[in-house]
């Protein structure tokens, strides 16, 4: 296996990757035990979804482990029903020295008509981690398209923001 790297050598990742390297799309069936007394999804189970398909796409980017920071203020949208489809649609929009800016949109499926609509969509930070847990650098993100420009813009932006409100929390 060509890309299969040997104990003791890591893969060397290319210096810039694109979002679509780290796109990451994933289901989930709303069960009984996932819903609460209204017949819809707990809001903390969505959240933990969001985490984990984020994840993922950091860890494309950044080619190995990465813990979340933050997650930015989550609207829920609209109500996910019992025996709905969850869709989850992740890529990473920005990413500084070592830290990533990862935006997740979440659609809601209807089994029966497979249409399909936004539940809710959130954006979250996460920081790539060396084998002692201390940040380490990440690969320059390459934006392709006008979507992928606009989302990196947008994204450097929300990242001088958070980083304004964590340095006020941190002083508080």
């Amino acid at each position: 296996m060509p890309n299969t790297p040997r104990p003791g050598h890591p893969q060397r990742l290319p210096a810039r990757r694109t979002p679509r390297d780290s796109r990451v799309e994933t289901a989930q069936l709303v069960l009984p035990g996932l819903t609460n007394t209204h017949g819809t999804i707990f809001g903390g189970i969505m959240m933990q979804w969001i985490d984990i398909a984020a994840g993922i796409a950091a860890a494309r980017h950044a080619g190995g482990p990465v813990v979340t920071a933050s997650m930015d203020r989550l609207h829920f949208l609209e109500p996910v029903q019992l025996g709905e489809v969850v869709v989850l649609l992740a890529q990473v929009n920005y990413a500084a020295s070592t830290s990533m800016e990862v935006g997740v949109r979440v659609m809601r499926e209807n089994q029966t008509t497979f249409t399909r609509s936004q539940a809710t969509r959130a954006y979250l930070t996460f920081v790539a981690v060396d084998e002692q847990g201390r940040p380490r650098p990440v690969p320059v993100l390459h934006p392709e398209t006008a979507e992928e420009r606009r989302r990196y813009t947008d994204a450097k932006r929300r990242r001088t923001v958070r980083l304004r409100e964590r340095r006020a929390m941190k002083n508080a």
